[in-house]
C-alpha cells in the first residue's frame, strides 16, 4: 500500500483572464492594495494529498491518506471512497473546519494562493503507528511543516522509502532540515523555483551529491516539461499539448504519474512522460479532482504524445 500524507483541503478555484503583472507596480509592494474580478470559479476537493491520491487511484494503485480533516469533510470523504482512495486512516478534528485553499490563476498561469489550515492545526499529532497496513512507499507532501519533518523522522525509522515535496512549505524547512529530509528519501521534487531555493538552502554541490549518491531529484518546468536527474544521467522531459484551461492540481497529478510508473519499475523517462500525461488531464478540466481517465485511455494518450507503447 502507499500512504500519502499532505493537506486535505477544500479549494476555491479563480480564473482572472488578465495579467497580475499589470495590476501590481512592483514600486508599491510595500503598501499592496488590489482586487481581481474574476468572471469564474470553481469550488472542488483539493489539498495536496487528496490530488495525488485521486490520481493514484486511477492507476489503480492501492493508496491510503493519512490526515486530519474537520467536522464538514463528509462529502470529500465519500467522494474519495467512491474513486477507490482508502479513508480508514483520515480522522476527524472535533471543533476545527477541514482546511481549506482560495487560489486566483491568471491568463499566464501564475498564481495567488490563501491557505487556512483548519484541521491540518493538529496534523502533527499522526503516527505511522495507526496504520495498520504494511507500507510500501510513503509520500511526503506539503501541509503543517512540523508534520512533515515528523514523518519524514517516522519513514527513517521503519526504514520506508518516500518522495519528499517540500513545496510551498519551503521557506519553513531549515538547511539542516532538508539534509535530513535529502538524506533518507528517495525521490525530491519540486518546481524550478522551489529548486533554486533549495539550492539556495544547502548549495549547489551538496545538491549534486545527493544526486550521485542515487537521489533521483526532480524539478517540475510547468509548460517546458520537467527534468529528472540521478547519478549524472539527465532526462529532459518534454510536456504534453494541451489547450490550457487550469494549472492548479498539475503538480500532484505529475508526482502521481511519476509514482505509478516508478512503483512499476519502468524507467525514469517513462515515469516523467507519465507525469506529464497525468498532468495534462488534470490542466485540461477546472479542479483538481476533476480529470478522469481509464488505464487503456492513458496508455493511447501516452502514445499520442510520445509515439511509444505503454502498458500500465
Amino acid at each position: 500500500m502507499i500512504l500519502v500524507t499532505g493537506s486535505l483541503a477544500f479549494d476555491h478555484i479563480m480564473n482572472f483572464p488578465g495579467r497580475f503583472g499589470d495590476h501590481i507596480l512592483p514600486e508599491k509592494l510595500h503598501i499592496l492594495n488590489v482586487s481581481f474580478l474574476v468572471p469564474e470559479m470553481r469550488k472542488s476537493f483539493g489539498g495536496t494529498s487528496g490530488n495525488i491520491s485521486y490520481t493514484l487511484a486511477l492507476f489503480g494503485v492501492d493508496v491510503a491518506i493519512l490526515g486530519v480533516v474537520g467536522s464538514d469533510f463528509a462529502p470529500y470523504k465519500k467522494f474519495l471512497e467512491e474513486n477507490g482512495v482508502k479513508t480508514t486512516y483520515i480522522f476527524e478534528s472535533h471543533g476545527h473546519f477541514t482546511s481549506t485553499a482560495f487560489g486566483i490563476t491568471d491568463r499566464e498561469n501564475n498564481n495567488i494562493w490563501g491557505f487556512y489550515t483548519g484541521a491540518d492545526d493538529v496534523s502533527d499529532s499522526l503516527s505511522l503507528g495507526q496504520v495498520k497496513e504494511s507500507i510500501e512507499f510513503g509520500i511526503v507532501a506539503p501541509q503543517k511543516p512540523e508534520t512533515m519533518l515528523s514523518m519524514i523522522r517516522q519513514y527513517k525509522r521503519k526504514a520506508i522509502p518516500y518522495i519528499f515535496d517540500p513545496g510551498m512549505q519551503l521557506p519553513w524547512f531549515t538547511k539542516d532540515h532538508l539534509i535530513e529530509a535529502f538524506e533518507h528519501a528517495s525521490v525530491v521534487i519540486g518546481n524550478d523555483y522551489e529548486m533554486s531555493v533549495i539550492e539556495k538552502k544547502i548549495g549547489i554541490e551538496m545538491l549534486s551529491d545527493f544526486c550521485k549518491k542515487g537521489k533521483i531529484i526532480i524539478t517540475t518546468l510547468g509548460g517546458k516539461g520537467s527534468r529528472i536527474e540521478k547519478k549524472g544521467k539527465v532526462f529532459d522531459i518534454p510536456p504534453v499539448r494541451v489547450e490550457s484551461r487550469d494549472p492548479a492540481g498539475a503538480g500532484d497529478a505529475y508526482r502521481a504519474g511519476f509514482i505509478a510508473g516508478f512503483l512499476k519499475g519502468m524507467s525514469l523517462d517513462v515515469c516523467g512522460r507519465m507525469g506529464s500525461v497525468a498532468a495534462a488531464y488534470t490542466v485540461e478540466k477546472f479542479g483538481t479532482t476533476t480529470h478522469m481517465f481509464t488505464k487503456k485511455e492513458f496508455e493511447r494518450r501516452y502514445k499520442e504524445a510520445y509515439k511509444e507503447n505503454l502498458s500500465i
